[in-house]
């Protein structure tokens, strides 16, 4: 019910799973992550326990592979399972039980496993790795979405559209640095999912990635004047009160400004 890739960064620093499936809030039962440990999607017959199982066995240095063979052997029902795993470090693997419904199966490689069941055809997930190889320099993100989306685009799901997820971590990449979850969203109950998490994710890199340091605007000059001028217009005394009301606080910059928070800033209006 269910076409899923679970992959890790080429640094080897962020984990994470792209998940869509005629299934609602496929987010909250698949995908599981912990850095420095792994991450994992559970799916067809989906056993929630592997998430927290697969994940301390993750924990302990357990390859990819091995954490698989020790979730399946203790489950009665493996043979309706299916699951996808990456480490830390080494190759994915990828377990689909002999009582999946078809079209089901995967592909792995170093880094990422891909699995689905009930597709339109194996056409899926050789689309999904094909699309994953092809965007090794995007974020983690942003190629879990790649793959999920040619996923789509080459049948996905037989059954049709619903939901869809990503889930990432890394170290401090949370909210103010205080967490490791990269990105969380979620589209639960949608026509076209996969379409609006990309949606998604391009608002999340606006909000909360960090500057590139390389493109910062010195905040002095006409510049400064400029800035301070239209803060001052939308009724705020200073450029971070702004920004924080508008949430691109972790954009924010010593003595510079991001051109994309200048941007932003630009075609802000007045509220009424």
């Amino acid at each position: 019910m269910t076409f899923s890739i679970v992959g890790r960064s080429a640094d080897g620093q962020s984990l994470g799973v792209a998940v869509a499936s005629k299934f609602l809030a496929v987010g909250a039962v698949v995908p599981a992550a912990a850095t420095g440990a792994g991450a994992l999607a559970t799916q067809a017959y989906a056993n929630l326990a592997y998430r927290e199982q697969g994940l301390a066995l993750l924990r302990t240095g357990t390859a990819a592979a091995d954490a698989i063979a020790g979730l399946t052997a203790a489950d009665p029902g493996r043979a309706q399972r299916q699951v996808g795993v990456v480490a830390a470090t080494g190759p994915g693997a990828s377990y689909t039980g002999p009582e999946c419904f078809a079209w089901a199966g995967g592909v792995t490689g170093d880094g990422y496993a891909i699995q689905g069941n009930i597709l339109t055809g194996p056409e899926v997930v050789a689309e999904m790795e094909r699309a994953w190889l092809a965007s090794a320099g995007a974020s983690l993100p942003r190629r879990l979405h790649a793959a999920l989306a040619a996923g789509d685009a080459a049948g996905g799901d037989s059954r049709g559209r619903q939901s869809a997820a990503v889930y990432s971590v890394r170290r401090g990449a949370g909210y103010g640095g205080a967490a490791d979850t990269e990105v969380d969203l979620r589209v639960d109950d949608d026509p076209d999912p996969v379409g609006r998490i990309g949606a998604l994710i391009s608002l999340w890199e606006l909000y909360f990635n960090k500057p590139d340091p390389t493109t910062l605007l010195p905040l002095d000059g006409d510049l400064a004047q400029e800035v301070r001028a239209r803060v001052q217009a939308l009724g705020y005394d200073s450029l971070d009160a702004w920004a924080g009301v508008e949430n691109l606080e972790e954009r924010l910059a010593a003595d510079a400004i991001d051109p994309l928070v200048l941007e932003q800033l630009r075609a802000a209006r007045p509220r009424p």
